[in-house]
């Protein structure tokens, strides 16, 4: 009987070793999203896409950005295996200044933390530059 019940043990622990383990897996169709240059005002709102590739649900736990002008917005539930989702990130180009902001991703995923990134150049084209004054006034003379 105790050689019965060391083979059913053994047994058991080997198979659950065999066993594939469930993970979810995140996998961005780009890591970085550049803005180029626009406008003051412009639409500053992005969307960093997503898939999950791995066997078990991705839960996005967190989503954080580097400073209170750029603002993500995480997915409410899991998304499936297969299935893809969005990490939306919008950008106040209110600022008139280079664009160069990290996003960063937490989740139950196998890579549990990702960084996104934007950059790009917010302009305001109703203001001109020292040196464009300066050119302009050496003209007119």
């Amino acid at each position: 009987m105790k050689n019965l019940i060391a083979v059913l043990f053994v047994g058991l622990m080997s198979f659950g070793s065999f066993a594939q383990e469930k993970v979810a897996k995140i996998e961005f169709k780009t890591d970085v999203i550049d803005y180029g240059t626009i406008e003051k005002g412009a639409d500053g709102v992005r969307t960093f896409e997503f898939t999950n590739t791995g066997n078990a649900p991705l839960v996005i736990s967190n989503v954080k950005s580097t400073c209170g002008c750029t603002v993500p917005k995480k997915p409410d539930g899991p998304i499936m295996p297969g299935e893809t989702g969005e990490i939306e990130v919008k950008y106040d180009t209110k600022r008139v200044n280079p664009i160069r902001k990290t996003i960063t991703v937490f989740s139950n995923a196998e890579t549990p933390t990702v960084a996104l990134k934007i950059k790009g150049l917010v302009v305001d084209s109703n203001k001109s530059s020292v040196l464009e004054k300066k050119e302009k006034s050496m003209i007119e003379q």
